[in-house]
């Protein structure tokens, strides 16, 4: 039904359909809007089928089903409206790419105006332009994967750190080259520029290499761990700024923010040195170089910290208020304790609806449990779920198959006639 009524609706103003870019973010919007208050609605025990009223087991498990299918219908429409803004996105990187050079140009006007126009400054504007040109030609490239953004987004679709960090000092290296030879090309016949030597350029040559060797290790370390399961990676619907400095749950990162406000400060003292001396590379101190350094081995060594597999801690038997105590049948609820369960990144229904528990040889999928606002069931410590009848009485293992698809340890119980 909230498919239905959401793939209602004109191309205008209020298009909802798929068909367009507006469409598909208005459509995402409504879907999640309709999500909200149904679950909210069965969480308070209305629009229950009538001859399910009775079942507690039943009911919970048709609400589980209902949830379900409209989390995956949300996740259409988000998945939908993620590809339509990264075919938008890129439109607006260029505008703000050109508006730079623009900003450069009026820049230099100004300043011009007393000591009159040099040759540096046409060298810089014709690096700025060139640069964006190249720039440009590239985006247009990769236009329906977000243009410019188009490098920087990692396979979890979420900006990369490492990949930002090393594209800044890429282009500061190669805007300063362009710079210098521009300068050349203009400027009356002379000796190669001094700054070109590797003496005055070892730290920056250093910098640039380090930041695309971390990018490369980076990327490396991701794919084994989660190869291993020791890490847990779910796809982000698109990209999003906060992502340079966030964790995939969206919580600021520590050795993230460090390493970007870091290497963002060298950047702009870079600039700084090539703006004062526009005739060699940026000659950067080493004790600068040391720190960007020391920040870079900070986030590699996050990277290999962070992240970890599910772990179940403990089983009982699940007992309602007033229950009796007893050992564990069929039919009855359990109770798994532990950790790692929901990924960072996996708290949306439609992920949480593909966890799922395996009792012996069965394969039970976790019912969602709902309240105002959330969810009671699964949640990161803890998941309830029915021992099925199908479950043979004995000594059966359990395990945690969590959205990312990694399992967790197995604890074995006993189940009982």
């Amino acid at each position: 039904m909230a498919v239905q009524e959401a793939g209602q609706g004109v191309h205008g103003g209020g298009c909802t359909c798929g068909d367009c870019p507006h469409g598909a973010r208005e459509g995402h919007r409504q879907a999640v809007a309709e999500f909200g208050a149904r679950r909210d609605e069965l969480a308070t025990g209305r629009g229950l089928p009538v001859q399910l009223a009775y079942s507690e087991g039943a009911s919970r498990q048709w609400i589980s089903d209902e949830l379900t299918e409209s989390a995956r219908a949300v996740a259409e429409r988000s998945r939908a409206a993620g590809e339509a803004w990264l075919i938008r996105v890129w439109r607006r990187t260029l505008v703000v790419l050109w508006g730079w050079v623009a900003l450069l140009f009026l820049a230099q006007a100004v300043t011009a105006i007393g000591p009159g126009w040099t040759v540096s400054r046409t060298a810089g504007l014709a690096a700025a332009a060139c640069l964006a040109g190249l720039l440009t030609a590239g985006a247009r490239l990769h236009r329906a994967h977000g243009g410019l953004l188009a490098p920087l987004v990692g396979e979890d679709n979420r900006l990369s750190t490492s990949r930002a960090v090393a594209a800044a000092w890429v282009l500061c290296a190669v805007y300063s080259v362009l710079f210098l030879a521009f300068r050349l090309a203009v400027s009356a016949p002379v000796s190669a520029p001094v700054g070109l030597g590797l003496r005055r350029a070892a730290a920056l040559l250093t910098l640039v290499g380090v930041s695309c060797l971390i990018a490369v290790v980076v990327r490396r370390v991701v794919t084994v761990r989660i190869l291993t399961q020791r890490l847990q990676k779910v796809q982000a619907d698109r990209p999003h700024p906060a992502d340079l400095l966030c964790d995939d749950n969206g919580r600021g990162s520590f050795t993230d923010a460090q390493y970007v406000l870091i290497s963002a400060a060298a950047l702009t003292y870079a600039v700084v040195l090539l703006t004062r001396r526009p005739d060699e590379l940026p000659h950067l101190s080493w004790g600068l170089a040391v720190l960007v350094l020391v920040s870079a081995a900070v986030y590699l060594a996050g990277k290999y910290a962070e992240g970890g597999r599910p772990v179940v801690l403990s089983v009982i038997r699940a007992r309602e208020p007033g229950g009796l105590d007893g050992p564990i049948r069929t039919g009855d609820d359990i109770e798994i304790r532990g950790a790692g369960f929901v990924p960072p990144g996996a708290g949306s229904p439609d992920r949480l609806a593909r966890m799922s528990v395996r009792i012996g040889h069965v394969h039970v999928h976790v019912p969602l449990v709902p309240v105002p606002g959330g969810f009671t069931n699964p949640t990161d410590t803890s998941v309830v779920v029915p021992v099925p009848v199908e479950v043979e009485p004995g000594r059966v293992d359990v395990q945690v198959v969590t959205a990312a698809g990694a399992e967790s340890n197995r604890m074995t119980i006993d189940v009982t006639d």
